[in-house]
């Protein structure tokens, strides 16, 4: 894959750059401010940016509008999103226009290599990856169409959320398929979503009920 980098953090930076490079990416370019961002995509298109949320000038969420700004020129554009703390208002900015395409992951995950490159590989293939923090932030912030779910749904829904197929929800669950696509029936059958099993739509669907 080629990618594109845009992170402030040198030690980071360098870091990221070595473990793409190791396992056979390319890395098209690496920027390290706000205003850089935004002409190295529209310039390289790669098949995924790996963006910061916070880049100098101000430190704030210059990755954030970069990214926002990037996909109203280029949309679709594959984009794994990092930051140091879970920020509601980030998350929610993200996602607003879909899921499609996006991650999510608190800057400790990308420590977990192998978490990490499956991560950069679900986005680049147009599907979500959200780190477990974030999910829960989310589903915080609205308890009314949750109150009607079991445990377990919310066990499922937190997985679906983080972009895991049925089969893997299945493993970590300890639960066969079959009774992951029953539970995934019910929770949108609960939150009057229609039932599907299609990827990323069907993480859409829940993050948009959610932020309704």
């Amino acid at each position: 894959m080629r990618i594109v980098i845009a992170e402030d953090n040198a030690l980071l930076a360098e870091g990221l750059v070595l473990l793409l490079t190791s396992v056979g990416h390319e890395v098209a370019a690496l920027v390290g401010s706000g205003p850089e961002v935004v002409p190295a995509l529209l310039e390289h298109r790669p098949d995924v940016a790996v963006v910061d949320v916070r880049l100098p000038p101000t430190r704030t969420d210059e990755g954030l509008r970069a990214v926002l700004a990037v996909r109203e020129r280029l949309p679709g554009l594959p984009v794994l999103v990092l930051s140091q703390h879970v920020e509601q208002g980030c998350a929610a900015d993200l996602l607003a226009g879909g899921a499609q395409g996006l991650g999510y992951l608190l800057k400790d995950r990308v420590g977990r290599v192998q978490d990490f490159l499956d991560a950069l590989e679900r986005v680049a293939g147009g599907g979500t990856a959200l780190d477990p923090e974030v999910v829960s932030t989310l589903l915080s912030r609205r308890d009314d169409p949750l109150e009607g779910l079991t445990p377990r749904e919310r066990e499922v829904l937190s997985l679906m959320a983080q972009g895991h197929a049925n089969g893997t929800i299945a493993e970590l669950l300890v639960i066969t398929e079959r009774a992951v696509s029953k539970h995934i029936a019910n929770i949108f059958a609960k939150l009057d979503l229609p039932p599907t099993d299609a990827g990323h739509r069907r993480v859409l669907a829940v993050l948009r009920h959610l932020r309704a």
